[in-house]
């Protein structure tokens, strides 16, 4: 099963690069091939970082752009979903640089579609423990387990060390253990490890 998905990984790479080596050529075809690929993952991800519909639809086309101008410039050195995703990972940083967006919670509950009030309890719960976490941290859960990157493709999309990586999830899972652990019925000892 492991090697099926493998090889069904390796077949996704294979036809990714061909697209974009296609865009390099200033194949439109080829940009709206991958255009549809990407778009739920993208939107997923800046939609997780930023909590709006609209910036997230703004930086989705954003970073497809950027694809478009840069295709010839990628190197294959990595794979395309990991390029890309640094595209959009740079995107919404350099747009929180600037003060144009802010970073947001990874889940607003109210949006959940659930009917269990335990698991919207839990999900509030974790929420409210990743929006305790710095930025970097907060980033790197993402990444890692919303996305399901590798340590290695976390640091290549951020740029920085694999080593730095593996700090933020060290202290990120210390810190999330730390808040999940005080007493659910709490909510006021939430508030003041996120605020102390």
């Amino acid at each position: 099963m492991a090697t099926q998905a493998r090889k069904h990984a390796e077949g996704n790479d294979k036809t990714e690069l061909a697209l974009v080596r296609r865009i390099a050529g200033k194949d439109r075809e080829a940009i709206t091939e991958l255009y549809h690929v990407y778009h739920a993952r993208l939107f997923k991800f800046v939609y997780q970082l930023t909590g709006s519909h609209t910036t997230a639809d703004e930086l989705v086309n954003d970073i497809m752009l950027v694809v478009w101008r840069k295709a010839s410039d990628f190197r294959e050195d990595s794979k395309v979903s990991t390029w890309i995703f640094g595209i959009a990972y740079r995107q919404a940083m350099r747009r929180v640089r600037r003060k144009q967006i802010s970073l947001s919670s990874l889940k607003d509950p109210a949006e959940l579609a659930c009917d269990d009030n335990s698991a919207v309890e839990t999900e509030d719960w974790v929420r409210r423990g990743l929006d305790a976490l710095p930025a970097a941290q907060q980033i790197t859960v993402l990444l890692v387990f919303y996305l399901g990157l590798s340590y290695a493709e976390t640091a290549a999309l951020t740029d920085c060390p694999v080593n730095t990586v593996k700090t933020r999830m060290f202290h990120a899972r210390r810190k999330l253990r730390e808040l999940m652990t005080a007493p659910a019925t709490s909510d006021a000892a939430l508030d003041r490890k996120q605020h102390g």
